[in-house]
């Protein structure tokens, strides 16, 4: 059976989320989803997993709560399912910025849609800036677009406070523009940059996934592959899969060049993080990875976890 996999968020007044969460986590599980889903005051985000039908109903009911009419997913598909449990959470955000009083809600930048973003980006009065955390611009981001080198979304606001005093130091007020895997990142960052006195605040519609998607291969900007929060790891255009692994240790994307290093070894270590281990974590990960070798020989998911999230992925 062919697994659809839908990403999706939505920014909208969620005031009983907290009193919602135990009824959208039994008719999901319900449904036979799985994957994780985030509720807060100020919305929905998650990634979750199931038939094509039970993600059509779980999509319905989701657009059902009031204010939520318009949300959107991104789909995609997988031979098996990738993710063994249904997590629903209860957060102060969606995706973690910490800067209190940014809401997409109230303030954001203005969306552009795939097939106006190369136009925007292409303009030599716009400034392109990459929402994402550094691991995931090392492997691929749109050809011209500023790195933050930023860990966590956290560090975004005060990296991005200091890269205004620079403009203004140079006397330069250009259009920003800014984007993000799926686009739940950079439409917060717009709301936060306008909330700051910038003005011509731009964002990417649907993110990079929505552009790998719509934007042909020849006529694209974008260089590289897209890391995604699933056992994907990573895709190109059209969405197809991309050539990197996770991780199992670490959580970073490795390349096939970086899999031919002595540091890799798979669920044990990579170049990321050999120097970061210790003896005992390495052993701890080395009978980890031979549980899932013999549940996978076996026929059986392994118990425990079978990717590990970067913990900055939740910014």
């Amino acid at each position: 059976m062919t697994v659809q996999i839908a990403a999706l968020y939505k920014f909208f007044r969620f005031p009983d989320y907290a009193a919602r969460r135990q009824q959208i986590a039994a008719r999901l599980c319900g449904l036979g989803i799985k994957g994780s889903l985030l509720l807060a005051e100020e919305g929905v985000n998650g990634t979750i997993a199931g038939s094509c039908e039970a993600i059509e109903e779980a999509l319905a009911m989701l657009r059902a709560l009031p204010g939520a009419e318009t949300l959107e997913a991104k789909f995609s598909e997988a031979a098996q399912m990738p993710f063994l449990r249904l997590k629903v959470r209860l957060k102060r955000e969606i995706v973690t910025m910490g800067v209190p009083g940014t809401d997409p809600n109230d303030l954001v930048g203005t969306y552009v849609t795939p097939q106006d973003w190369d136009a925007l980006i292409g303009d030599p009065d716009t400034v392109l800036i990459d929402t994402r955390n550094d691991y995931e611009v090392a492997i691929g981001t749109f050809e011209g677009a500023i790195d933050p080198k930023t860990e966590t979304f956290r560090e975004f606001p005060a990296w991005f406070r200091q890269f205004r005093e620079r403009l203004e130091a140079e006397g330069r007020a250009p259009k920003i523009a800014m984007f993000c895997t799926g686009g739940i990142r950079c439409e917060k960052a717009t709301s936060f940059v306008k909330a700051e006195g910038i003005g011509d605040v731009f964002h990417l519609q649907g993110g990079i996934l929505k552009y790998l998607e719509t934007v042909p291969q020849e006529k694209s900007s974008w260089r590289g592959e897209c890391f995604v929060f699933d056992e994907r790891v990573a895709v190109g255009h059209d969405l197809s899969p991309g050539s990197h692994v996770l991780c199992h240790a670490c959580g970073h994307p490795v390349s096939e060049a970086q899999r031919a290093d002595p540091a890799y070894r798979q669920g044990v270590s990579c170049p990321h993080c050999i120097d970061t281990m210790t003896d005992a974590q390495r052993a701890r990960f080395a009978e980890r990875q031979k549980q899932i070798e013999l549940a996978r020989q076996r026929g059986q998911a392994h118990v425990g976890p079978h990717r590990v999230v970067p913990l900055n992925s939740r910014d």
